[in-house]
This record gives structure tokens, sequence and C-alpha cells, in this order.
């Protein structure tokens, strides 16, 4: 029997089954773990630290980490069970080419090489360098982000280069760029539990976040004051002391009349308006008419519940807000996130203990991989790549001409449109699954037919991957060295705990063998991650996301370094502005005018009802990796539409009944939850499902004009009650309460 390690009895009934150790006969009772490996959860932008269990090259368990200064050794539904995807079944083992009419066969690396160069060549040598194009992925280590955006722009010479993070955080990211300079969260969550008030705007932060909820909770001991905004009635909207419930598409009303509000009642910090921002008089004449009646009619909450948020906010002395994809998944997101940092600024609670802004991330590596290069207009640090400046010393640490950089590409979804008219011709991706995760999905699968080639990078086939021409078996986090960063800003370590499996190679491997084999390996002479992390370092010196002086064995010491951290000797930021010097070019916070403006698509008498998207506790993004747990999958086996008893009786809708809903995009259908959690005129679907059960047929591609992010949270919809259904038929798992 193994011997329980330090605060084993403390955390066995906590974690229980998924122990590698137990008293236990048979899997329970194996040999201890030849080492246990420190690192991070491969899922949201918490980046929790656990110790991983490792026997025989295997990850067959867990240990919590206790010391990890954010998570304290605490874990979500996933990361408890993020360890299972190690050794699933359907792990990609070797490469794969498609056979015309046989679907997929094993081949060599050789072959699977030769055949993606070949392709390469011949498509940008027939049609230019930009008609093949890269999407990528902020689930990729800060190394990895680095190393593909230098790829496409090195390498492949295009300029039609972006990721992921589109559908995630760049309307946060342009926001704070405009407000403040930089894109960061301005302090650390541990802020949290000493704000007065605690505002929470478009995030379910106990299912999507469960382990921030802790240092809420502790606020919430302490005595603050919790205002959630969302249009239902989250788990963390339940312990809240005014929940907000906003009708879809509707946020900047909101914020602008709490705005106008303030001033109307004088509870602003005149001198911090006066001495460290500019622009607020024009922000303010921009929501002058905003009145609470108005914003009640326009938003669909009591205007008694909209005085009470300005007024807690208002007279707070210490703060926090916090918001994410709710109100950023918005043709107006970036008008959304202004909003939000407006209030912010008007009461001077940023730069000091206690006072914070921040996005709640999303995705694994979302603040490390909106720094580092592979989006379609930025170079690495958070430069800006149409600055001339900033290419230029670029170009000078890749060692090629300034010239020769491309310019600008294609966001995400208009390379996709790309795609579709025929101008871009071939792809590469990594760690993305548009298929699932774009919107108009149907138009997204008619892209990925007409490409001339294309190859993905994985570790399992994803749904489009199922396209691809070429599959190159690729890397789980656990399986390389490398950095992330936090939500909060914090630079951490990921460490490789195991090699691939069979003939699988680390995506490092593969990105370089496809750079030295399209001619440029001497441009791309890297050893191990960290020689690839220090290049990154000197590549972001000087630029807004600085991380110069962070080194691997500065994180190890430190368990994290909050970057900017601009020298050797420097310890770090974990809160920023604190001498009140913004990151902007003339030193001050910049108040943004905000106007409102109407969803782009609004609900008439043929699509009457509102349609809003997003996600539940058990499954991440596009569920390539948690739709493949079993215990995940049990807990949410399918998606279901969440409607509530009011509106199902006027449809004649009954729990677990099967409803079609239909948009101008399509039509899906899915079984009813009737719950009292959400507005009378808006229906949830989570989108993590592909196929027939995404939420993304339904969703619309119109873009937010800045951030080039698509309106996921907002769109009309109509309901048809399928009476041949009979409700929960086969699915134990969703038997009516």
């Amino acid at each position: 029997m193994a011997t329980l390690p330090v605060q084993a009895d403390a955390i066995i009934q906590r974690y229980g089954p998924h122990l590698n150790y137990a008293p236990k006969e048979g899997f329970y009772g194996r040999e201890e773990p030849d080492k246990s490996v420190k690192t991070h959860c491969c899922f949201c932008g918490m980046q929790c630290g656990i110790k991983l269990l490792v026997k025989d090259n295997k990850v067959v368990g867990f240990d919590p980490w206790m010391e990890f200064p954010f998570n304290e050794g605490r874990l979500c539904p996933k990361g408890v069970q993020r360890y299972l995807q190690n050794n699933h079944p359907d792990r990609l083992l070797s490469p794969l080419k498609r056979v015309a009419g046989q679907g997929f066969e094993p081949v060599g690396w050789e072959e699977a090489m030769d055949t993606t160069i070949a392709a390469i060549r011949r498509i940008q040598q027939t049609y230019g360098k930009d008609a093949f194009s890269i999407l990528s992925g902020v689930s990729l280590t800060n190394e990895k982000s680095y190393l593909v955006g230098k790829l496409a722009r090195v390498a492949f010479q295009t300029k039609n280069l972006d990721y992921n993070g589109r559908l995630c955080m760049v309307s946060a990211g342009a926001g704070n760029k405009k407000a403040f300079g930089l894109d960061r969260a301005s302090n650390t969550y541990a802020d949290l539990k000493h704000a007065e008030v605690i505002i929470i705007a478009g995030a379910n932060v106990s299912e999507t976040f469960p382990t921030l909820t802790h240092w809420v909770w502790q606020a919430r001991d302490n005595g603050a004051k919790l205002i959630i905004i969302d249009p239902r009635v989250t788990p963390i909207a339940r312990t809240a002391d005014l929940h907000l419930d906003v009708r879809p598409g509707t946020d900047s009303a909101l914020y602008g009349a709490m705005l106008n509000y303030l001033v109307q009642q004088d509870l602003l910090d005149h001198d911090f308006i006066d001495n460290y921002t500019m622009g607020f008089a024009d922000t303010i004449a921009a929501v002058k008419d905003y009145s609470l009646e108005w914003a009640a009619g326009v938003t669909g909450i009591s205007i008694e519940k909209i005085r009470q948020a300005a007024e807690l906010w208002g007279r707070a002395k210490t703060s926090f807000l916090l918001h994410a994809r709710g109100i950023e998944h918005h043709t107006k997101g970036v008008d959304n996130v202004l909003g939000c940092i407006n209030l912010v600024l008007a009461t001077g609670r940023i730069g000091k203990p206690y006072c914070g802004y921040g996005t709640i991330t999303g995705q694994g590596n979302g603040q490390g991989g909106r720094e580092h290069g592979h989006k379609c207009d930025q170079l690495p640090g958070n430069r800006d790549i149409t600055n001339p400046e900033h290419r230029q010393y670029i170009a000078n640490v890749w060692g090629i001409e300034e010239s020769a950089l491309p310019g600008k590409g294609y966001t995400a979804y208009a390379l996709i449109e790309a795609i579709h008219r025929g101008e871009v011709k071939g792809l590469l991706s990594i760690c993305f699954n548009p298929l699932v995760s774009l919107p108009n999905n149907q138009f997204v699968r008619e892209a990925l037919e007409k490409l001339e080639f294309y190859v993905a990078i994985d570790f399992f086939l994803n749904e489009t991957a199922r396209h691809a021409d070429i599959v190159l078996a690729g890397s789980l986090q656990e399986e390389e060295e490398g950095t992330v960063t936090t939500a909060e800003g914090r630079v951490t370590r990921i460490r490789q705990a195991v090699t691939p499996p069979g003939e699988a190679r680390a995506d490092t491997e593969i990105l370089l063998e496809i750079a030295r084999r399209l001619g440029a390996g001497d441009k791309f002479n890297f050893q191990s991650s960290e020689e690839i992390f220090n290049e990154l370092r000197v590549a972001s010196k000087g630029g807004t996301a600085d991380y110069y002086g962070i080194t691997y064995e500065k994180i190890e010491k430190q368990m994290g370094v909050f970057w900017p951290c601009p020298s050797l000797d420097h310890p770090g930021t974990p809160r920023l502005w604190e001498d009140r010097k913004f990151s902007t070019p003339d030193g001050k916070a910049h108040f943004n005018p905000v106007t409102y403006k109407p969803p782009s698509e609004v609900t008439d008498a043929e699509y009457p009802v509102v349609l809003t998207t997003g996600r539940v506790v058990s499954q991440y993004l596009s569920g390539t990796q948690t739709r493949r747990i079993g215990k995940l999958v049990d807990q949410f086996p399918e998606p279901l539409l969440e409607i509530h008893p009011e509106m199902a009786a006027r449809y004649g809708i009954t729990q677990r009944q099967l409803v079609r809903v239909s948009t101008r995009r399509g039509a899906a259908e899915f079984h009813a939850n009737i719950v009292e959690t959400i507005r009378k005129d808006t229906v949830f679907i989570p989108y993590h499902w592909p196929g027939k059960k995404s939420a993304n047929q339904l969703t619309i591609g119109t873009l937010d004009p800045v951030s080039k992010i698509p309106e996921f949270k907002v769109c009309a919809c109509q309901l048809t009650p399928l009476q041949e259904e009979e409700s929960g038929a086969g699915n134990p798992a969703y038997a009516s309460e």
C-alpha cells in the first residue's frame, strides 16, 4: 500500500476517487507514483496550481498544490478531472491523412510533413504568400504563442494569422488599451477580499471560474456588498446583495445611466479626475440624458435596482469591478468595457490597495496569449504591427528586414469569410476548433470545404480537424515545458510531467520542423522552451507587456512573476499604477464617451425571443477535452434550453420537452430546462457541443467594429415545441426534478 502524502488525511474525503493512492485494492491501490510534478490546470485563465502524479510516463492522478498563492489547493470539477485526458483512447498517436472516400488513416511523419510543406509551397507560389493562413489558440503556452506568430511572419511570410482569443478577450483588450494604455487586470485577486463593493458583470463565476469565488466569498464574509449583472440568476447571483437582470445587449445603457447618476449625486473623486484623467467632460456629456427611468425601459431592470447599484458603488471607499464574456461578446463589446471603466475612473478607485478592475480571462493562457504576437494586428510585447517603430524593433530581434515583416491580416471570422470567397486557399490550425467556436457554423463548414489544403495540429481529432487533409498529432499541456500568464497577470511555469505517447510529438517540435522545412531554420534554432522564452523576453522588452526581467528561475523562486517586469532586479508588478502614472502616451487614464446602441439583431414578430449563450460548470470552450471526460459528461451530457416558466407556459413547453430553436441562420433542437433563474423574454443555450447540438448554428456573425469579436450573446429566435418527442426519454441524467 502506498504511503499517504502529507495533507492527504485532510483532503482524501474532498478528492476521494481521483487520488491515485488509497487503502483499496486494484486501481486505487497501485504503487505510489514515480513523481509528483508541480504545474497548472490546463483549462481557464485562473491557471490553478496542481500537482500531477506520474507513473510509467502516464499522468495517473493529482495532489492539491496547497502552497500556490491563488487557489491554495482548491480546484473546480474540471480541474479535478483534467488529468484523465492524458490516457484517453481518442488520443492521436500518429499523424493522419485523409483518403478520399475512406476517412483517415495513419501515416508516418515524413510523408505527413512532405505533404504539408509541398501544399504550402504550391499554394503560396500559385496565389501569393497571404493565400496560406494560420489560426491558433490561447490555451497554448507563451512560448508556443510567440513561436506561432514568428512562424507566420518569418517562415510563412503571411499576414493572415489570428487566434481564438478573438472570440474571448479582444473587446476587453481594446477597451483597456484605450483607457489605460495597457491590457491587464489592475490588481491581484487577493485584493478582492478587502473591497467594500464588488461588481461582477457578465461572468458566471461560480460555474466557470469556481476557484475565484473563494476570494469573492471572503469579501462577502468581510461585509462587502456584491452586485451581479447578468440576465440569469447564476449561482454567484444567488449570493449577491443585488442582482441586475439586464436584457441581453443593453449593458452600455445601464453603465451610462449609473455614471449619470454618480454625476448628479456628486459621488465622484474630483481630485483623481482632475489630476490623473482626461476626457471626463465629453464622457458625461454623452450620458447626460440617460435617466434611471430611461435605462429601466431599455435594460428591463427596475429603477430602484439601478439606483441602489449606483449608490453602493458611488459611496464605497474600496471596490472591485470584474467582467467577462457576458458584456464582451457584442457588436458593442468595447463600448461595454469602456462603460465599466468609466465607472471605475469616475470614483478614482484604481491604482491603490483593495481597489481594482479586471477582465476575468476565460482561456488557459488568455492573458499571455494576447500579448506575444499571434494576433493579426500584434507583435510581441503587445506591440502594434502597424507602428513603424514597433515593427523595426521586432525585425531587429528576428534578424529580418522590416520591409519583410507582413502587415495586418484578417481577424478570425473575417479570415473564414476570406476562405469562403476563395481569397485564402490554405490553413494551418493549432489549438482552435472554429467549427464549434465560431458563430453561424454552417458558413464556417462551407468555408472549410473550400480550402485547397488544411493541416491541423491537435491531440484529439476535433470537429474542425475532421475536415483536414493532414492531422499532425501534437501535445497536451503537461507534455512540454513552458509558461502561461494568469488572469491576474502572473507569469507561471508549466512543467513537463510526461512525454507525448506513441508517435505524437510536442507542438514545439512540430512548429520548428515546419519552419526548418520552409527554409527558415536559422531563425528558429531553439533547443528548448526556455530558449524560446528568453527570445520572447527580449522581443517584449520596452513593450507594454514587458517580460524582460522574468526568467524561469525567478518564476520558480516567486511562484509566479507579475508583468510588467522590465529588469532582472525588478520584483514584478502585482498592482498597477500605484504611482498614478498610467501607460498611455500622456500618462493619464482616459475616459471614453459611450452612447447606447441596440444589438445588431433585435426581436420582431417573426423572431420574438432573445437568445443568449454561455458556459456550464463541467465543460470548457468547444468541449474537445471536457466532452471526453466521463464524469464531466455525466454532469452535463447535452446542452439544455433554459426557459422561464411563463414563457414555457405561453408556448406550451413542458420540462425536458424537445424544442426547435430557429434563427435566421438555421435551426437546432434542444430539451427544455424550465427554470425561474432567467429573464422571461430570454432563453439560454450553452455552446460547448458540436453538430446538431451546436448553439453556434444559431448565433450571428456580426462583429464589434473595433475588436472584431462576434455577437454571441444576443440574437433573435423563435421557439417550436415538438410534441412527438417524449420529454427526457432515455436521459436519466436529466430526469425531471
